[in-house]
């Protein structure tokens, strides 16, 4: 810089109070300097102007004729006021507020903002600490200062047992998702009169309300009602939600309510007593004789031991003592079998056939037997827990303690489900594109006949929205299914046979077309799909999942 020259020389700022705008004007002085924007902009922010907007294009022209000695008067900054807007939500349960910060003109005041409020119709569900914190901070970018009232839907009835104890021809599912493993205990029975269960009715629900007080229904809860058919049970004359037991027999929770099972009991079962074949529940209190059938459309616990003879129950077996079959005996042994709808509970099992639709739990030993569940398998509780030869085949688990012997005896296990499930999967993800595709359509002519009232007959709308609701339901059952499918292969993927303490040579492993055979002897350890395909990890690297259920 020449001496006696100086930045700023000739220019002066003045704020008109009638426009709120900055007036800049350059008279020319032969002893200026030249200057930029930035140092344009420090220059307003020390005259205590810097918080007004700049307008680029005036600063241009004053830099450019100041820059070259020529007089000008510009408006080169100007006040503007915060600015307010009220956006309400597409549901009309939302009030979002945007505040333009203030540039030196007036900033957002509560009043000006409860205004603008007014101004779109909202007057009630304001939140005044909220708006009071925004004002605070002079901006706000979508911030909910308004809430209008959401609908409570009602809550759908439902059947309180009032018998906490007793059993359910469902999986057996603890509170945590886990697959409960506990001896199933005594049959519980009830006598006439005797309370069973209760209904309670759905609720209405409290309609909701919109900022701009349209009303919202509420959704009734849906009602749950006792089903037509359950034996051994009737309905308390004071009170018709309340069912009551007609008989004495074993309580079962079924689909709809509960059941009560006639209770047959027996000290043992053979040629004295001959052969069971009962409409309920058995129990014998000591041993089923070789060559026997108990048939047992509900459970049947068996106090003793069982020999060599059938069983076949609807609902779950519990065999307190053990299990023995006919598999590799001469003369017709394998005819005799153990078949449950449920859980097979027992001590201990040898050469038998056994198959359950939910899971096997065996406490001691299964030794040359042919086991087959659609949950799991688990030998070995407070017991040695091995399985030593025969066959197993579960959908998400078999576990023992020890599998298969040091003298290599020949052990097979299958674990995982059909790929059929894979076809199925995607036939149901078809028949509800189908079914969202038509319900597209419907609400499509709903849309129109709202927009355009009169244009479509009464009738017509009623039909289509009877349609759209019978449709929507069929939806959401499909995708129900849907969901316990995937969860079915999920659980397949993860299926796995885990030696909780040795694995022994002579053990092989299926999965779909996959085998494994183990070589030597293991630890503990799983065998299960890894990144090479089926095969042996340690236990910790398995992370066995025996918390499905299918």
């Amino acid at each position: 810089m020449e001496p006696g020259q100086q930045q700023g020389a000739g220019l002066t700022f003045q704020l008109d109070p009638e426009t709120r705008a900055l007036i800049a004007t350059v008279t020319p002085d032969a002893a200026s300097q030249p200057i930029n924007e930035s140092w344009l902009k420090e220059h307003l922010a020390e005259q205590g102007y810097g918080a007004l907007r700049y307008l680029p294009a005036a600063g241009t022209v004053l830099l450019s004729k100041y820059n070259i000695g020529a007089a000008v008067v510009v408006r080169l900054a100007e006040c503007v006021d915060a600015s307010i807007q009220i956006a309400i939500a597409p549901d009309g349960l939302a009030a979002l507020l945007h505040v333009q910060p203030a540039q030196g003109g007036s900033p957002v005041t509560q009043e000006a903002v409860l205004a603008v409020l007014a101004e779109n119709g909202i007057g009630e569900g304001i939140l005044p600490d909220v708006i009071a914190a925004a004002v605070e901070s002079g901006s706000a970018e979508g911030i909910v200062v308004a809430r209008g009232r959401e609908p409570i839907h009602g809550s759908d009835g439902w059947l309180e047992s009032l018998l906490p104890e007793a059993r359910s021809r469902a999986p057996k599912v603890d509170e945590s998702g886990h697959t409960d493993f506990r001896d199933l205990g005594e049959i519980l029975v009830v006598h006439p009169g005797d309370r069973l269960m209760l209904r309670h009715p759905p609720t209405e629900g409290t309609h909701g309300m919109t900022l701009l007080g349209e009303t919202i229904p509420a959704r009734p809860g849906k009602d749950v009602m006792y089903s037509a058919n359950l034996p051994g049970t009737s309905f308390d004359p004071g009170n018709p939600n309340l069912l009551l037991s007609a008989i004495a027999g074993q309580p079962v929770i079924v689909r709809g309510g509960m059941m009560v099972e006639p209770l047959f009991t027996v000290d043992e079962v053979g040629t004295a007593s001959g052969n069971i074949d009962f409409d309920g529940s058995v129990v014998i209190r000591g041993e089923v004789g070789a060559g026997m059938t108990v048939k047992a459309s509900g459970d049947i616990e068996v106090g003793g031991l069982v020999e060599m003879a059938t069983l076949e129950a609807g609902g779950s077996i519990v065999i307190k003592g053990g299990a023995m079959g006919g598999l590799g005996h001469k003369g017709g042994g394998e005819q005799h079998h153990i078949r449950c709808g449920g859980c097979f509970n027992a001590a201990y099992v040898q050469q038998a056939s056994i198959k359950a639709g939910d899971s096997i739990f065996i406490d001691d030993m299964a030794m040359q037997c042919e086991l087959s569940a659609i949950n799991h398998i688990r030998v070995g509780n407070k017991r040695r827990g091995h399985i030593i030869g025969g066959s197993a085949q579960a959908t998400v688990s078999i576990t023992a303690k020890v599998i298969g012997s040091p003298n290599r005896v020949r052990t097979q296990f299958e674990i995982g489900v059909n790929p059929l499930m894979h076809k199925q999967l995607l036939d149901m993800a078809k028949d509800r594109d189908a079914k969202e595709n038509q319900l597209l359509e419907i609400s499509k002519l709903l849309d129109f006949a709202r927009k355009n009232p009169g244009k479509v007959r009464p009738e017509m709308i009623d039909k289509a929205r009877a349609t759209a609701a019978e449709v929507s339901s069929g939806i959401a059952a499909l995708r129900e299914e849907q969901e316990l499918l995937t969860k079915k292969i999920e659980l397949s993927q993860q299926s796995r046979v885990v030696a909780e303490q040795a694995i022994h040579e002579g053990v092989e492993v299926r999965m779909g077309n996959q085998r494994y055979r183990v070589v030597g002897e293991h630890g503990p350890c799983a065998i299960g799909l890894g990144k090479g395909g089926l095969g042996l990890m340690q236990l910790d690297d398995a992370k066995p999942d025996h918390s499905g259920t299918i």
